[in-house]
């Protein structure tokens, strides 16, 4: 049978329309700004996605660092006593992880983060931290900054990662007591001070804090400063265990 002839025109006249949108207003990838193909999901090319340098194997259990030889493991060096595991997907400083943060993060692409969490969310973790994480906490922004960008790219992470996980986001688990310079510039003694105490857990979330096991996320894990000053202040709240999770991490000296 015969299709209807005016849902055919219409049909038409949407493809038509989307192809003149597409060549006046071509879809470009925001971490390369090349041209975006038509198999191309979300608003990342798949190239970039395949240059993304992915931390390599073998990597410790604990921390997920790549490790090089038996001796002491440098990223479990950087975790608090009381920090289960931590992983990351990929290294940075790199042109095409850096281009995706600063997508991300300062040219106005959050749907970025929905590529990162997918990503993400593949990670493999010890199974006692599969079976026993309850939430995710993203790692608070300043109000500042976080009303200059209109959103908090940790919090957009996590978001992504909790679609895949089923668990939900504690976005107000933490806040900050302070606002604090950038971590970028700073040696790691520096970045230690500048954090310190600038974290505190939400008197809200005491009961759902108290004796779980919780997923700190940011954006990367440089000396762990910023991270460990989170974790300090959440258990200081009573919560028993936590785990990081990073799109990005440095590398250590041992790396370079």
């Amino acid at each position: 049978m015969a299709g209807d002839p005016r849902a055919l025109t219409a049909s038409r006249w949407r493809r038509a329309v989307t192809a003149l949108g597409q060549f006046a207003f071509p879809r470009t990838c925001a971490a390369c700004e090349a041209a975006l193909d038509d198999a191309d999901r979300g608003i990342v090319c798949g190239r970039c996605w395949a240059r993304v340098p992915l931390l390599p194997s073998p990597r410790c259990e604990r921390c997920g660092h790549p490790q090089r030889s038996r001796g002491a493991c440098a990223g479990c060096a950087l975790l608090a006593p009381f920090v289960r595991a931590a992983r990351s997907l990929c290294w940075v400083p790199d042109d095409t992880s850096s281009a995706l943060l600063a997508a991300l993060k300062y040219h106005g692409w959050p749907a970025v983060a929905a590529g990162m969490g997918e990503r993400l969310a593949r990670l493999r973790w010890p199974a006692d931290v599969e079976a026993e994480r309850v939430a995710l906490v993203p790692v608070p922004l300043a109000s500042v900054k976080e009303r200059a960008r209109g959103f908090n790219q940790a919090e957009r992470l996590a978001d992504a990662v909790a679609v895949h996980w089923g668990i939900p986001v504690w976005p107000d688990a933490l806040a900050r007591t302070r606002a604090t310079p950038s971590q970028t510039r700073l040696t790691p003694g520096e970045r230690l001070a500048n954090v310190h105490g600038a974290f505190l857990a939400s008197a809200s979330y005491a009961d759902r804090l108290r004796g779980r096991h919780v997923i700190l996320v940011d954006d990367v894990l440089t000396t762990g400063a910023t991270l460990n000053a989170c974790a300090n202040a959440l258990f200081a709240a009573g919560t028993r265990t936590m785990s990081y999770l990073t799109f990005g991490r440095a590398r250590t000296a041992a790396d370079r």
